[in-house]
């Protein structure tokens, strides 16, 4: 055989086989695609999520204490805030009723001479003092009566009045005076005189003359005309008496 038919036969093979790997390829491409499309058709479908919202869950236990906070520490160098204690108001105490005062005062009596501030243990010298008067009734007079009547007081000096002649240089000790007057027809003292001082040197004695002058009685009658310089006694208390 010639050398050119056997190069000619050998190309002729060599198409055969570059035909054949051509169409190998070409085919194993197909099946590979084939393969792939079967895989994506064979998946289930998805289903679409139904409109609303997520479900939740429900967890019931009970009711957990309440959490303190607790204050944060301070920070060095720093104020610290002061705590806040919210305490109830305190109620309110009843007021006690308010009265109006009286448009006029009511008058305060004249004291009793004789009688201190207070009770006291020692016997007083009573209304009028002590008197020589006799009230016998016995004769006829020119007055609207007859018989007689003996000293009677009328007003006597005020607790004020006692105070403000009270001596200066014994204000905290008590004193007692008793005086030996006569009454005028004006119905005021005269000649007075100290019969009894406790204690004495203190000036209670001079204190009680000066009171004196704040007496007023009434004077005795004798067939029912008044008598002029009819003796009576009479006491002062300065102070509060002492407890025996």
């Amino acid at each position: 055989m010639p050398e050119t038919e056997i190069q000619s036969d050998r190309r002729r093979a060599r198409r055969r086989w570059r035909a054949f790997a051509v169409f190998g390829g070409v085919a194993a491409a197909e099946i590979a695609l084939i393969l792939m499309l079967g895989q994506v058709k064979g998946r289930p479908p998805r289903t679409p999520m139904a409109d609303g919202p997520p479900p939740f869950e429900v967890l019931l236990y009970d009711t957990p204490p309440p959490i303190l906070e607790r204050p944060s520490a301070p920070k060095a160098g720093g104020r610290q805030r002061p705590s806040r204690i919210h305490t109830p108001p305190k109620p309110q105490p009843d007021r006690p009723r308010e009265l109006p005062s009286p448009s006029k005062p009511a008058p305060q009596p004249a004291p009793v001479v004789g009688v201190a501030p207070s009770p006291s243990p020692e016997p007083g010298l009573g209304q009028g003092g002590q008197g020589t008067g006799a009230g016998s009734g016995v004769g006829a007079g020119s007055g609207p009566g007859s018989g007689s009547t003996g000293p009677r007081l009328i007003t006597g000096p005020s607790m004020a009045q006692v105070r403000a002649n009270h001596p200066r240089q014994a204000r905290s000790r008590y004193g007692r005076v008793e005086l030996s007057c006569r009454i005028r027809l004006d119905s005021r003292l005269e000649a007075c005189r100290v019969v009894e001082e406790t204690p004495v040197g203190l000036g209670f004695g001079a204190a009680g003359l000066a009171v004196a002058d704040y007496f007023r009685f009434q004077p005795p009658t004798e067939n029912g005309r008044p008598l002029e310089g009819q003796q009576v006694t009479v006491g002062v208390d300065f102070g509060i008496p002492p407890r025996r």
